[in-house]
């Protein structure tokens, strides 16, 4: 059952002021939840989160997940997002610079902070729409690049782009993470960007990432975080539309899983950076209203794409109040560096 306040806002009638008003206010009714337990119950709460990932699948609700987010049209991310089509966190120099100049500076953090050389073998797991493969692909042109996505629409994509930039050294599989196991191939280097929160089980993904890399190998990880807490998108408006069968993983949640891989050097983006980017994607979603509208229409039928259109101004609008709660201090981008650890239990 959606809250009379999401129902209202929904309609699109209510002021963006007073939606963000609203949005702040159950931020923060979130992070008291979450900091208000002594820290006997945070460390039992904890320990049973990552208790309940592992007796969980790697993935689940696959089908949902590829229907609220990768098997939408392109053109709505066309419209949206940055001209790389990164779908994820930025790196902003100041609050005026360009989306594509902080897509860039991120893309080229992760080249940094993977420990990226021109001519090994890299695996981009969970590729979005390829803007990480196709940038790393064409600065490293003597690699050889893997990406995997669960997305046919995205494959399609990130082809047609390969094929428009004279790039030769990128391969994309489609295949869902539950069945991607049996690989054949090893890798100097594992990068994934924004997959894990829509994960369960990181023992068995990182027991496999283990398996798919050299043993001098290494596993860069980008994903967001709060602070001090991991939490399931079990319910609300958020986990229904937008992440259903998601986490929201703590900054240290990583750090228990470490039987495979062993944590070599761990980051923190300030989460102001993710509210600038996502404040970037609502512009363009109010910029390109009508043409969106459309797009939507044909998608989920006629005289639906104004409520489609709404939600994803929503999604942003929650994004952006989200990563700028409290400065940007706790909910935030995390970085990882895991080195392979062969032979260890």
């Amino acid at each position: 059952m959606e809250s009379l306040g999401v129902k209202a806002t929904k309609t699109g009638l209510v002021p963006d002021k007073l939606v963000r008003a609203g949005i702040r206010i159950l931020m923060e009714g979130r992070n008291q939840s979450l900091i208000s337990m002594s820290c006997d119950e945070r460390a039992a709460a904890k320990l049973a989160h990552v208790k309940s990932q592992k007796t969980s699948a790697i993935a689940t609700h696959t089908n949902v997940a590829n229907e609220q987010h990768y098997e939408v049209p392109t053109t709505v991310y066309d419209l949206c997002l940055g001209p790389h089509k990164k779908y994820s966190g930025c790196e902003f120099d100041t609050d005026n610079e360009t989306l594509e100049d902080a897509e860039v500076r991120a893309l080229t953090t992760i080249c940094e902070r993977a420990e990226l050389e021109d001519g090994q073998s890299v695996l981009d797991m969970g590729c979005g729409w390829g803007s990480f493969s196709l940038f790393a692909a064409a600065k490293y042109p003597n690699g050889r690049f893997t990406a995997v996505s669960n997305s046919a629409t995205q494959k399609a994509y990130i082809d047609e782009k390969a094929h428009e930039r004279g790039i030769t050294n990128l391969t994309v599989i489609t295949a869902e993470i539950n069945a991607w196991k049996n690989v054949v191939a090893q890798f100097d280097r594992v990068v994934t960007v924004e997959m894990l929160e829509h994960l369960k089980n990181y023992e068995k993904l990182l027991s496999r990432v283990a398996s798919w890399l050299k043993p001098t190998g290494k596993l860069f990880v980008h994903m967001f975080t709060h602070a001090t807490q991991p939490y399931h998108f079990d319910d609300g408006w958020m986990a229904r539309t937008f992440f259903t069968g998601g986490q929201m993983p703590s900054s240290d949640l990583l750090l228990y899983f470490q039987s495979h891989l062993t944590i070599e050097n761990q980051w923190a983006v300030n989460g102001h950076n993710y509210q600038l980017t996502s404040e970037r994607w609502l512009e363009n979603c109010d910029t390109h209203k009508i043409a969106l509208i459309k797009i939507l229409d044909d998608t989920y039928g006629q005289g639906e794409g104004y409520g489609k259109w709404i939600e994803w101004r929503l999604f942003f609008l929650a994004c952006a109040e989200c990563f700028g709660y409290n400065k940007g201090e706790t909910w935030y981008v995390s970085h990882y560096l895991f080195k392979n650890s062969p032979g260890i239990e």
